[in-house]
Protein backbone atom coordinates (compact mmCIF):
# COMPACT_ATOMS: atom_id res chain seq x y z
CA UNK A 1 0.00 0.00 0.00
CA UNK A 2 2.91 2.55 0.88
CA UNK A 3 4.24 2.03 -2.66
CA UNK A 4 0.60 2.46 -4.26
CA UNK A 5 0.73 5.89 -2.30
CA UNK A 6 3.87 7.09 -3.30
CA UNK A 7 3.28 6.76 -7.13
CA UNK A 8 -0.20 8.52 -6.78
CA UNK A 9 1.91 11.40 -5.19
CA UNK A 10 4.38 11.18 -7.88
CA UNK A 11 1.73 11.82 -10.31
CA UNK A 12 0.25 14.33 -8.63
CA UNK A 13 3.39 15.64 -8.06
CA UNK A 14 4.04 15.95 -12.14
CA UNK A 15 0.22 17.23 -12.44
CA UNK A 16 1.79 20.50 -9.89
CA UNK A 17 4.32 20.68 -12.27
CA UNK A 18 2.44 20.88 -15.61
CA UNK A 19 -0.22 23.33 -12.96
CA UNK A 20 2.98 25.87 -13.10
CA UNK A 21 3.84 25.50 -16.64
CA UNK A 22 0.82 26.55 -18.05
CA UNK A 23 1.24 30.07 -15.54
CA UNK A 24 4.18 30.70 -17.66
CA UNK A 25 6.06 31.69 -15.33
CA UNK A 26 9.81 31.21 -15.07
CA UNK A 27 10.84 28.15 -13.78
CA UNK A 28 13.26 30.03 -11.38
CA UNK A 29 10.00 30.87 -9.53
CA UNK A 30 9.16 26.85 -9.08
CA UNK A 31 13.17 26.14 -7.99
CA UNK A 32 13.59 29.42 -5.42
CA UNK A 33 10.15 28.99 -4.14
CA UNK A 34 9.66 24.97 -3.94
CA UNK A 35 10.62 24.65 -0.38
CA UNK A 36 8.72 28.10 0.96
CA UNK A 37 5.37 25.87 2.03
CA UNK A 38 7.90 24.65 4.89
CA UNK A 39 8.00 28.31 6.43
CA UNK A 40 5.21 27.10 7.96
CA UNK A 41 7.12 24.91 11.00
CA UNK A 42 8.34 28.17 12.10
CA UNK A 43 4.71 27.57 13.92
CA UNK A 44 6.18 24.89 16.17
CA UNK A 45 8.29 27.56 18.05
CA UNK A 46 4.92 28.80 19.38
CA UNK A 47 3.63 24.60 20.08
CA UNK A 48 2.58 21.95 18.44
CA UNK A 49 -1.06 22.21 18.11
CA UNK A 50 -0.48 25.84 16.34
CA UNK A 51 2.62 24.45 14.49
CA UNK A 52 0.45 21.41 13.36
CA UNK A 53 -2.17 24.00 12.22
CA UNK A 54 -0.31 26.34 9.86
CA UNK A 55 2.00 22.88 8.78
CA UNK A 56 -0.93 21.49 7.37
CA UNK A 57 -2.51 24.62 6.05
CA UNK A 58 0.27 25.53 4.14
CA UNK A 59 0.37 21.46 3.04
CA UNK A 60 -3.44 20.97 2.30
CA UNK A 61 -4.00 20.10 -1.10
CA UNK A 62 -7.49 21.17 -1.48
CA UNK A 63 -6.18 24.72 -0.25
CA UNK A 64 -3.68 24.26 -3.11
CA UNK A 65 -6.51 23.67 -5.53
CA UNK A 66 -8.82 26.06 -4.82
CA UNK A 67 -5.16 29.01 -4.78
CA UNK A 68 -4.78 27.71 -8.52
CA UNK A 69 -8.40 27.59 -9.41
CA UNK A 70 -8.64 31.35 -8.69
CA UNK A 71 -5.68 32.57 -9.89
CA UNK A 72 -6.79 30.69 -13.39
CA UNK A 73 -10.43 32.19 -13.34
CA UNK A 74 -9.12 35.62 -12.25
CA UNK A 75 -6.37 35.48 -14.60
CA UNK A 76 -3.71 36.11 -12.31
CA UNK A 77 -0.17 33.91 -12.21
CA UNK A 78 1.15 34.57 -9.51
CA UNK A 79 -1.34 33.01 -7.88
CA UNK A 80 -1.44 30.00 -9.96
CA UNK A 81 1.98 29.91 -9.24
CA UNK A 82 1.12 29.68 -5.32
CA UNK A 83 -1.46 27.24 -5.87
CA UNK A 84 0.74 25.10 -8.15
CA UNK A 85 4.14 25.06 -5.43
CA UNK A 86 1.90 23.94 -2.51
CA UNK A 87 0.31 21.34 -4.39
CA UNK A 88 3.29 20.28 -6.11
CA UNK A 89 5.91 21.12 -2.27
CA UNK A 90 2.35 18.60 -0.33
CA UNK A 91 2.93 15.81 -3.15
CA UNK A 92 7.03 16.04 -2.71
CA UNK A 93 6.59 15.81 1.25
CA UNK A 94 4.12 13.03 0.73
CA UNK A 95 6.36 10.55 -1.42
CA UNK A 96 8.82 10.90 1.21
CA UNK A 97 6.53 10.23 4.21
CA UNK A 98 5.88 13.46 5.68
CA UNK A 99 2.19 13.91 5.84
CA UNK A 100 -0.33 15.76 7.55
CA UNK A 101 0.56 16.65 11.23
CA UNK A 102 -1.52 15.72 14.45
CA UNK A 103 -1.70 18.37 17.18
CA UNK A 104 0.20 15.84 19.33
CA UNK A 105 3.61 15.69 17.51
CA UNK A 106 5.57 17.13 14.61
CA UNK A 107 6.22 12.98 14.05
CA UNK A 108 2.82 11.93 14.11
CA UNK A 109 1.48 12.50 10.72
CA UNK A 110 -2.04 10.89 9.13
CA UNK A 111 0.68 8.67 6.95
CA UNK A 112 2.26 7.53 10.14
CA UNK A 113 5.53 7.84 13.04
CA UNK A 114 8.23 9.80 10.81
CA UNK A 115 11.47 10.11 12.54
CA UNK A 116 13.87 7.86 14.35
CA UNK A 117 10.84 7.14 16.86
CA UNK A 118 8.94 4.80 14.03
CA UNK A 119 6.85 2.45 16.17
Amino acid sequence: MKIQLQLEYVAFLILGIFAFSRTELSWWWFAGLFLAPDISMLGYVVNNKVGAFFYNLFHHLGLAIVIYVVGTALSLPYVQMIGAIIFSHSAFDRILGYGLKYPDSFQNTHLGKIGNDKK
